[in-house]
């Protein structure tokens, strides 16, 4: 592909100069019609000032847009995370029967652990 892609660009070139050299471009702006070379130059040049605008208002939105998304994504996020808290502190009396059991693991372990630290250690025999 790399082999073919001057080629492809000469001739896009080519087809290019072609179409602009032809005289039948006709502008009519406001009831004046121009044609010929210079129809062609003021289409192009009114065409490329809509393009330059045209993007100098797509950075403006996209600036404006990323300012806005901006503080909505922080209020989204402190939204979710209300919810998420909220959410939790609703949930938390249903799982207290699932707690009840681990509590009584925790302690039952705990206990069998103080029991063998407060036991005396005997002195190894030698």
């Amino acid at each position: 592909m790399k082999k073919y892609a001057p080629y492809l660009l000469i001739a896009l070139f080519a087809l290019l100069l072609w179409d602009m050299l032809d005289a039948g471009m006709h502008l009519n702006i406001d009831g004046e019609e121009f044609d010929g070379p210079f129809g062609a130059l003021l289409g192009m040049m009114l065409a490329g000032g809509g393009a330059l605008l045209g993007l100098l208002v797509t950075l403006v939105v996209g600036v404006v847009l990323a300012v806005v998304f901006a503080g909505v994504g922080v209020i989204l996020l402190g939204a979710l995370g209300l919810g998420a808290v909220s959410l939790a502190v609703l949930v938390s009396p249903l799982l207290l029967p699932l707690l009840l059991p681990l509590a009584l693991v925790w302690y039952l372990v705990s206990r069998s652990r103080k029991a063998r630290l407060s036991k005396p250690v005997a002195p190894a025999a030698a």
